[in-house]
């Protein structure tokens, strides 16, 4: 059974959520304080998090969750709309946030596009290589020559839609829509900061991401991989 991990200290908001995921199959357990969630984490397939927490803020909770080393998907609560670029930015790359208030349904479909994004199952699991670098989508690693690349779950899906087509050029509005989902309510210089972001980590010795005046991105193959 698929287990989520829930933290959220107002229970207005946690009961009826989890009787809504509970309803659709999911394990769901509660916590109402931040240190509870970063406990829990270790297990989940998801973590829903909100930003505002009696003990510590949720960008902290998931930067713990992330220095632990769980790669496990989060997808932030807030009631602060001016919040918007700490989450899905550069500093814990949340894989998708909702502004309170929402309706419960709107978060379950949130859940499930996360979830299937995730799932090993509904992705391509042959390994690509574009130059010096290897994505292995089933074993969700990267590496630039020997070097692994650590990378978080949306870096990870970001870097795999580039390195399945090496030298064709997507516009933001794609990515965002092939890797955050068509349902995703953020602005397209999400992607430019995460593509900011990648580049840093593949560094002068993985293949670059060549940014397309007015379009968007691709990423570049050798020289030899272009001539085909």
């Amino acid at each position: 059974m698929t287990r989520i991990v829930l933290v959220e200290d107002d229970p207005t908001i946690s009961e009826p959520l989890t009787r809504a995921l509970g309803r659709e199959g999911y394990d769901v357990e509660w916590h109402g304080t931040g240190m509870g969630g970063v406990g829990a984490a270790d297990d989940a397939d998801l973590v829903i998090l909100d930003l505002g927490l009696p003990d510590i803020d949720g960008v902290d909770v998931a930067r713990r969750i992330r220095d632990k080393g769980l790669q496990v998907p989060i997808l932030m609560l807030t009631a602060r709309s001016e919040d918007i670029d700490r989450i899905v930015g550069l500093e814990i790359g949340a894989d998708d946030y909702l502004t309170k208030p929402f309706n419960p349904r709107e978060l379950v479909a949130r859940v499930k596009a996360i979830l299937r994004r995730s799932d090993p199952a509904v992705r391509g699991t042959r390994p690509m290589d574009v130059g010096t670098l290897r994505v292995d989508p089933r074993r969700r690693e990267a590496y630039v020559g020997e070097r692994r690349v650590e990378l978080r779950p949306r870096e990870f899906d970001l870097l795999t839609a580039l390195a399945r087509d090496p030298g064709v050029v997507w516009s933001r509005d794609d990515l965002l829509s092939s890797v955050w989902g068509t349902d995703f309510p953020g602005e397209t210089r999400t992607v430019d900061v995460h593509v900011s972001e990648l580049r840093r980590k593949l560094g002068q010795d993985g293949p670059p991401i060549e940014t397309v005046k007015g379009i968007g991105y691709r990423l570049v193959p050798p020289p030899r991989e272009r001539s085909g």
